[in-house]
């Protein structure tokens, strides 16, 4: 396979190498790569279209086959979960666009990514590397296939011929009876996913070798409850603009720490800006943005992450760079205040943001969820961090809101401990 071939290509190779190998489980449906092929095939042939990017809603099912169809109609696929507004036309897109994924919009309004063929491809290939993944191998996929993160095991899985189990959304009692069902060798969840499965008493199969974790910062608590319960986790960085998954631990980076995620995917580099931002090089990632800006001329992507690199070249993301508070004079960044409180027992989800205060700057907000004092928990904060990084205020609540890649909704928080100040 040459670095450009597409979605379409790696099925059409799976259908000839394996066509009777398992492609697609999803519900009570099974097909196998010769069967969705075909499928997709006569769809895509009963289809007419003009170049548009194949801009659509729907069920996961319904994206992982439009995906498929797109590639082979050789148009642009732009899966989303509402419709927007204006469909781009095919001046506006790089002749290489393949996919056009939204931003999480995590802070604001999302950005539409432009991958090419020659992007994805590369990502796919360079995660198989990190994480084996091969010919009978079968991922579980419960990750949005609006996202980049559902949409890139679609391509790892057709590169790798291996079988996508597929799930529409994520219910933790489901994703435990099909891990106990079928033999899943790799899983992907966001940290929020991990703890319901935990919570749910879910266990870990023979079968499962790497549970890739992204889209939100890893605890250190949830990881460690995670591994004594034997789940083989993997904590990685990506983003939409390097077609998910960039960098990655493994056991051989040395003991895991929160904020690490290791080195570089094959062919990536890592970089640290002057101002401690994490800008990133390589064949994945993006074209651009759709309205416009991306890599820089020497194609690096200078990322709105803080993080540091040791002499290993082992990435720490330390968050945000829009998060970070100042509060008595001092920098605080939310996910340091977050790793204290979530380590105290009691506590399920945590989340800490600001309020503008006359006196301190940034006031210090902790929103919890979990059955523990608030007296307790600021005891413990104040054992552990600095006068400035302590909550001045906490707010309990049922859950945190979250967006469907289980990222934080960091707009949503302040305005809940405005709220509750108020």
């Amino acid at each position: 396979m040459n670095t450009a071939a597409t979605l379409a290509d790696h099925l059409r190779h799976a259908a000839r190498l394996t066509p009777e190998a398992t492609a697609l489980i999803a519900g009570d449906q099974y097909w196998s790569f010769a069967e969705w092929l075909a499928n997709c095939a006569a769809v895509a042939g009963g289809q007419a279209h003009t170049g548009q990017p194949l801009c659509t809603t729907g069920s996961s099912l319904e994206l992982a086959g439009l995906a498929c169809v797109a590639s082979l109609q050789n148009r642009p696929f732009w899966p989303v979960d509402r419709r927007p507004r204006d469909n781009p036309s095919p001046t506006e897109l790089p002749a290489a666009t393949a996919l056009v994924i939204s931003t999480s919009g995590s802070e604001g309004r999302p950005r539409a990514v432009l991958l090419s063929a020659a992007n994805l491809d590369a990502a796919a290939a360079a995660s198989n590397q990190r994480l084996p993944l091969g010919a009978g191998d079968l991922w579980l996929n419960c990750l949005p296939l609006y996202h980049i993160g559902g949409q890139s095991i679609l391509w790892r899985c057709a590169r790798a011929g291996a079988g996508v189990l597929l799930h529409d959304g994520f219910a933790a009692e489901r994703v435990a009876t099909d891990l106990a069902r079928y033999p899943v060798s790799h899983l992907s969840l966001v940290p929020s996913m991990l703890a319901l499965l935990l919570d749910a008493g879910a266990r870990p199969p023979a079968s499962l070798r790497h549970v890739l974790i992204g889209g939100a910062a890893l605890a250190q608590p949830l990881y460690a409850r995670a591994t004594a319960a034997g789940w083989p986790l993997t904590p990685s960085y990506g983003m939409s603009e390097t077609a998910a998954q960039i960098a990655s631990w493994q056991a051989s980076d040395g003991p895991w720490q929160q904020g690490l995620v290791g080195r570089a995917l094959p062919g990536c580099e890592i970089g640290i800006t002057s101002d401690g931002r994490i800008r990133l090089r390589g064949p994945q990632v993006m074209l651009g943005y759709l309205n416009g800006g991306g890599p820089d001329a020497d194609g690096w992507l200078s990322t709105g992450d803080l993080g540091h690199l040791d002499d290993e070249g082992r990435l720490t993301v330390i968050g945000r760079a829009d998060d970070m508070l100042i509060s008595g004079g001092r920098n605080v960044h939310p996910l340091d205040v977050e790793a204290c409180l979530a380590a105290f027992p009691g506590v399920c989800d945590v989340a800490v943001t600001g309020l503008p205060d006359p006196l301190w700057g940034d006031r210090v907000v902790a929103l919890v969820v979990g059955v523990v004092s608030a007296e307790a928990l600021l005891a413990h904060a104040r054992l552990h961090l600095p006068s400035a990084a302590l909550p001045r205020k906490m707010v309990f609540l049922d859950r945190l809101p979250r967006n469907p890649a289980g990222k934080l909704e960091r707009s949503t928080l302040r305005r809940i401990a405005a709220e509750a100040a108020a």
